[in-house]
């Protein structure tokens, strides 16, 4: 059995998993799903919200594991298991992106996300006066993250979304081939993502190759739409 640590992605919390994490329970797994500074029911102030402190939070938690944990990130959520992979290699044993941001050294997922003329988050995002934070408009949510879930997890979804910090948009990628780069990488794609493309997906795990890359038919957020399968895939290998 492993020790499962999941990663939330922006706006979100770790409510998100709540179909997964007892799954994942019941075949014997140790299951982990903190909230990001700000998020869920963090309390952080987001004026304070970097990618370090993202990261910090998933390091605090893998320190604390008795074994090398399985890292899944969702979305936004694959940049900060990146980083924490980086600063902690010897407490990851597997990283596992899920439709996730997947960044080269140097790269911010802003640039990456400007480049996906498919993806509808950035056209529906409005920034607060002073640009320090974001949310996605209401009328956009379900389209953008939710197109094929039911309608309770929808508004589930809306009541919990939280504002989304800026910075870690624009903050650069670090890693290195001596501690990321030798740690086993996955890949599940979802094909059917209004936020991130599949072509954007497929040319992430192009440019940095994993050594599985799993398929589902769903939109952004199987965690919600299909359970069983997301499990499948996160046990699998």
């Amino acid at each position: 059995m492993a020790t499962f640590v999941l990663i939330h992605g922006a706006w979100h919390g770790a409510w998100c998993w709540f179909k997964v994490a007892p799954l994942l329970r019941q075949m014997g797994h140790t299951v982990l799903v903190p909230d990001l500074p700000a998020h869920g029911i963090d309390r952080s102030p987001t004026s304070g919200v970097t990618l370090q402190a993202y990261a910090d939070r998933v390091c605090a938690v893998l320190d604390a594991c008795a074994e090398p944990a399985i890292l899944v990130g969702h979305s936004m959520g694959g940049i900060v298991i990146s980083e924490a992979a980086e600063a902690r290699p010897d407490k990851v044993a597997r990283l596992v992106y899920l439709t996730a941001f997947l960044l080269r050294d140097g790269e911010t997922l802003l640039e990456v996300a400007q480049t996906d003329a498919a993806a509808r988050v950035l056209g529906s995002v409005e920034f607060s006066a002073d640009g320090t934070t974001a949310m996605v408009r209401d009328a956009a949510i379900a389209e953008v993250f939710y197109n094929d879930c039911s309608a309770a997890d929808i508004e589930l979804a809306r009541t919990l979304l939280v504002p989304q910090a800026a910075a870690p948009f624009a903050t650069p990628a670090r890693n290195t081939a001596a501690k990321f780069g030798r740690i086993p990488r996955h890949y599940i794609e979802c094909v059917a993502d209004n936020a991130i493309s599949i072509a954007t997906q497929r040319a992430m795990h192009g440019r940095i190759p994993c050594s599985n890359v799993v398929t589902l038919d769903t939109g952004h957020s199987p965690f919600f739409s299909a359970p069983d399968q997301l499990v499948h895939a996160l046990t699998a290998h």
